[in-house]
């Protein structure tokens, strides 16, 4: 019973081998004419179907490539944040204030007579981590800038400027003077 009516037939001597590889043949070009000739509802569906898909790859690629701007954002933001961690300058016991400007606010840390020497002078530079402020040396300083200069906030450089042409040359400003 498990038998095709194919093979039944050819069992029984009503069909010979020829005639069932015709009709086998017949059947398998009719569905490949089916398919190739479809009906324009099919066709727009198929096209549809295809927009549809194209669509959805071109989405599914932005937001990959987000994901990827995202994660490499983040990447250079701990990286920023661990170059500051690792470099920063110690300002334990500090009696002398150092004002600064962090944006239109001004801003006051405390740090001790030699830092304030150095911040003066360029060799030390003030950056901003998350919520805090950190001193730390001019080449931190000169790193962090070329990634991202929103966080450097104090960085002195000495200027290499002619004295000749300064009237007040001659008057010398007191070592002593704080502002």
């Amino acid at each position: 019973m498990g038998n095709s009516l194919q093979d039944q037939l050819l069992k029984t001597g009503l069909v010979d081998e020829q005639k069932l590889k015709q009709a086998r043949s017949s059947k398998r070009k009719q569905t490949k004419k089916t398919g190739k000739h479809a009906t324009p509802e099919q066709q727009q569906a198929r096209q549809a179907a295809q927009r549809a898909q194209a669509e959805k790859a071109a989405r599914d690629r932005e937001l990959n490539r987000q994901r990827q701007e995202e994660a490499a954002r983040r990447a250079a933001e701990n990286e920023i944040r661990q170059l500051i961690h690792t470099h920063r300058v110690v300002r334990d016991g500090g009696d002398l204030a150092y004002n600064f400007m962090d944006g239109n606010t001004l801003k006051r840390i405390h740090v001790n007579k030699e830092q304030h020497a150095k911040l003066v002078s360029g060799a030390l530079g003030i950056v901003r981590q998350d919520a805090f402020y950190e001193v730390v040396p001019l080449e931190i300083a000169v790193r962090v800038r070329e990634r991202d200069a929103s966080l450097v906030l104090v960085l002195n450089q000495p200027t290499d400027q002619d004295d000749s042409d300064d009237p007040y040359a001659d008057y010398k400003v007191p070592d002593d003077l704080m502002w």
